[in-house]
């Protein structure tokens, strides 16, 4: 069995400069003033992934080049949002990069510059 990876991605996104977690659609939310990731386990149909902002074109080239390991998410997937399984082996590393470049895109600049290098 795959250990829970909330904690994990709890702990990275409240890492970064001036985030707040709530729960937002019934599901853990981060916020740099507006959302930058979401938990996504709430259809409870054994898949747990996240979304998050992502950079333009972003989303659609890691969705190609990896459609086992990220989606387009229903709702925000439109607006170039990324999602990313949990459920599948992770590279940890590669999450907090992808956390981190979400937090890019909505963070304001003083923030960013905030970040943890």
């Amino acid at each position: 069995m795959t250990p829970d990876p909330l904690p994990r991605l709890r702990a990275l996104c409240l890492a970064l400069p001036e985030v707040t977690e709530r729960i937002s659609h019934g599901e853990p939310t981060w916020f740099v003033r507006k959302v930058f990731v979401t938990y996504a386990d709430h259809h409870h149909d054994d898949r747990v992934a996240f979304w998050c902002a992502a950079a333009p074109g972003e989303a659609e080239a890691m969705v190609a080049a990896h459609p086992d390991r990220f989606f387009r998410p229903p709702y925000v997937g439109g607006r170039g949002w990324l999602g990313v399984w949990l459920d599948v082996p992770v590279d940890w590393d590669e999450i907090a990069e992808i956390v981190a470049d979400a937090y890019r895109q909505i963070a304001p600049r003083r923030l960013i510059d905030r970040m943890p290098v």
